[in-house]
């Protein structure tokens, strides 16, 4: 029998990252947000490279033992990566040219020390002088000592100097780019309506002679270069120390990790190139990515706001959910009635905040506990937990302390809660806690009354503005019953649970899904309808897509919607006949994860905090919750619908890869997904107004 196809993951995740940059080229999106999405496809690269390429070099030091672990040679992997790297790498630039081109014509003008006018360069020189030359701190180079220690995430400049003094030999220094307190880009006086910015970057190029001159040396060239450095986090197994303890000393170890890609301007001389590579340690095929003049284009996302409104997303307020307007309701008297569906950025992230201050506050409440996995820095909803420790209510947390790239911050705040008087557990050893729950406990005429949160994205008011997500709000019984064994295994965690409704992870949830795979296999040998709609935001997970290649071939119709990695091959006769793939990137991440089986007719809809990724399932403490209010389940599929009918942002995933739009057919209306969904729920709510106030 033949072996199942797949695509390999970080083929695929490139490919992803290919659609980021298509919506940096894509001119129906504004000017300013395309150079956002520029930012994001530079910072999805580093982290890519911090963690994927850096794992794949690390297996290919393994040699031949590394395919049996792997199952392809990474060495050969490395080579395509890098290929195919390099020509993103000149499609980013060539967009990032265009664009330029076009700013101007919006009279926007991104502007280098070379093009400075009389007035401007002596407002660049001031700005240096007060703002920018205290946070410098230049290394000359010494060719007879070790090479100077590069940040991972850093951008530096890299300069040769000409001595101005006989006999004096030439030298090379390094200037770290600062990225804080100082913005990456500074505004220059406005002249008659045109807007004039510049880079600190090259701020730093127009002054350094006035650095170096005292020393005897005169600036020749200076060029943008960059180090990403292995991300992944050794964790120590001395059990003498705590799991605070280990991961902090980890996240120190990491920030000097062995470096696994260099990025350098391409104008710069060979010898220079020769140098720096000679010192690191590298060679030239080992990750040098050649790049254009500026790097860390991550901080695009942080572009200065132009007034100009056309240049940037008309982003609409957020919207109160329908059933949480009537002001004489509190939330929670709102859930005991029925349960709450929030969709964000769509409605305001403001309902779950306002909700946790509540039972802070309302003296039938008793306890809260909550898992948290990523937060924001200054988080509202820590605030509401310590307000509600202050007020004397039992609170629970469940940290994640190995949330990547956000160790540090849950590390803070697990231990100001601690330092409030909340329990906090570090989530579970070998398990990452990745779900989203709460439950808050209150005593109403002697019974305990529980009201639950299951979602689908972090407890984060911030990335809740960009992130679409779902969350639902319940005071079903059933479901506060296997909340509460969650997190009783949370607390305990020898004890496996069996759980009456809720798929949990890494449990059952891997066996209730294919156990519904079956179910649809079965119904179409008997000829009935079968299909699977299923959105998520990763399908890597082999046995998983076994099962959907298995399903197809049995005449289940199948629906796809994946944002980023996809390793299942659509277009295979004979394996995916009946799948269709569909990814869509627009101005919100698509986060959002949904599962729905036809099931005869009687479907069965689920909303997740995992994708169907071998960690999510059997790695992962991961959650889905099935949904039973009719409103709510035909809200979801609605939703569905919208987005299988979008035809301006969403992408056909074709065996080749190449994210083709779906497009409107002649004489079609074209659906922008985002804006529809929108649309629907303001229009659900405006109903729902209408009705109330007739009532009145």
């Amino acid at each position: 029998m033949k072996k199942p196809p797949y695509i390999n993951r970080e083929i695929s995740w490139l490919s992803f990252n290919e659609r980021v940059l298509q919506e940096a080229a894509d001119k129906t999106t504004p000017l300013i947000e395309r150079l956002k999405f520029l930012g994001i496809f530079s910072n999805n690269r580093d982290e890519f490279y911090r963690v994927r390429v850096a794992t794949i070099k690390r297996l290919a030091k393994l040699g031949k033992k590394a395919i049996s672990i792997y199952g392809e040679d990474p060495n050969i992997l490395l080579h395509s990566l890098q290929k195919k790297a390099i020509e993103q790498q000149y499609t980013f630039e060539a967009i990032y040219q265009q664009m330029i081109k076009e700013l101007a014509k919006e009279n926007v003008f991104i502007i280098n020390e070379k093009q400075l006018n009389v007035s401007q360069k002596e407002f660049v020189k001031n700005y240096f002088n007060t703002d920018i030359v205290s946070n410098l701190f230049p290394i000359m180079i010494d060719e007879n000592k070790s090479f100077p220690y590069m940040k991972d995430k850093a951008s530096y400049l890299y300069l040769k100097l000409g001595s101005i003094i006989p006999n004096q030999k030439n030298k090379y220094a390094l200037i770290e780019i600062p990225s804080s307190p100082i913005s990456r880009f500074v505004v220059l006086p406005q002249n008659n309506n045109k807007h004039f910015i510049i880079l600190v970057d090259d701020v730093i190029r127009y002054n350094t002679n006035q650095i170096f001159d005292v020393f005897g040396y005169k600036t020749i060239g200076a060029y943008n270069i960059k180090l990403t450095r292995d991300a992944e986090l050794d964790i120590d197994n001395d059990v003498s120390k705590s799991m605070i303890e280990k991961i902090s000393k980890s996240v120190k170890a990491r920030k000097k990790g062995l470096p696994v890609r260099f990025v350098y301007d391409t104008e710069m001389p060979e010898d220079m190139l020769r140098y720096i590579m000679r010192k690191l340690g590298m060679e030239k095929k080992d990750n040098a990515i050649p790049g254009g003049r500026y790097h860390n284009f991550k901080d695009f996302i942080n572009f200065p706001i132009i007034k100009e409104k056309k240049l940037i997303y008309n982003h609409p307020p957020a919207l109160n959910h329908k059933d949480l307007i009537n002001n004489s309701f509190t939330i929670i008297k709102a859930i005991k009635q029925k349960d709450i569906l929030l969709h964000y950025p769509y409605h305001t992230y403001n309902h779950i905040i306002n909700l946790l201050r509540e039972a802070s506050i309302d003296p039938k409440v008793e306890s809260i506990k909550i898992t948290l996995y990523r937060i924001a820095d200054s988080s509202k909803i820590a605030n509401a937990l310590v307000n509600a420790v202050k007020n004397g209510k039992k609170v629970m947390v469940v940290v994640e302390l190995q949330a990547r790239f956000d160790e540090e911050n849950n590390i803070y705040w697990a231990d100001k809660l601690q330092e409030e008087g909340a329990r906090v557990i570090y989530g579970v050893p070998g398990l990452k806690v990745h779900s989203k729950l709460f439950i808050i406990t209150a005593r109403e005429n002697g019974k305990e009354i529980y009201y639950s949160h299951i979602g689908t994205g972090n407890f984060n008011e911030k990335s809740s503005r960009i992130y679409t997500d779902f969350s639902i709000l319940t005071s079903n019984k059933d479901i506060a019953f296997d909340l509460n064994k969650i997190f009783d295994f949370y607390d305990n965690n020898y004890k496996i649970p069996s759980f009456k409704k809720l798929l949990v992870a890494p449990f059952f949830m891997r066996k209730n899904f294919i156990e519904l795979i079956n179910n649809e296999i079965q119904f179409a040998k008997k000829k009935k309808t079968a299909a699977i709609t299923l959105k998520m935001n990763s399908l890597v997970d082999k046995e998983m897509i076994n099962k959907l290649y298995e399903a197809s071939q049995a005449g289940v119709k199948i629906t796809l919607i994946i944002r980023g990695v996809c390793c299942l091959v659509t277009e295979m006769e004979g394996w995916s006949d009946n799948i269709k793939v569909f990814s869509i990137v627009d101005k919100y991440l698509e986060h959002a994860r949904v599962f729905i089986f036809h099931n005869d007719g009687k479907e069965k809809i689920f909303i997740s905090s995992g994708d169907w990724m071998t960690r999510n399932l059997d790695n992962r403490s991961e959650v889905a919750v099935p949904i039973y209010d009719e409103t709510i389940r035909k809200q979801i599929k609605d939703i569905i619908n919208i987005q299988l009918s979008g035809n301006t942002k969403v992408r056909i995933i074709d065996r080749k890869q190449d994210n083709l739009y779906k497009k409107a057919k002649p004489g079609e209306k074209k659906v922008r997904v985002q804006d529809e969904i929108y649309n629907y729920l303001k229009n659900e709510g405006l109903m729902f107004l209408k009705s109330f106030k007739s009532k009145k």
